[in-house]
């Protein structure tokens, strides 16, 4: 007898969170990994205890909503040079609470 294994296909839905895993990462989704659900299911595992790949320093939508609402409560303006740098609109925020 053989020893044969079968691969089984990915789900559609695996390979959707793999796609923006492999965006989020910074990394390339492996052709022959999308083939085999295991092997998909391994290389997620992989990726998603990888921290996000930071490409730029700018703040994400999330902290400028929340500087924003801190701003409207406070009736400040958040100085613009905070909009281009996440950690000074970082120590904007932890000021202005």
């Amino acid at each position: 007898m053989e020893d044969t294994t079968f691969a089984i296909a990915a789900t559609e839905r695996q390979i959707s969170y793999a796609r923006a895993l492999a965006q989020r990462n910074g990394v390339n989704l492996p052709w022959e990994v999308q083939l085999d659900r295991r092997r998909l299911s391994t290389w997620i595992d992989a990726q998603a205890k990888q921290r996000p790949l930071e490409t730029d320093g700018r703040p994400s939508s999330k902290q400028v909503a929340f500087a924003e609402k801190i701003a409207r409560i406070k009736r400040r303006a958040v100085p613009d040079e905070c909009f281009r740098d996440r950690q000074l609109l970082s120590r904007w925020i932890d000021s202005n609470r």
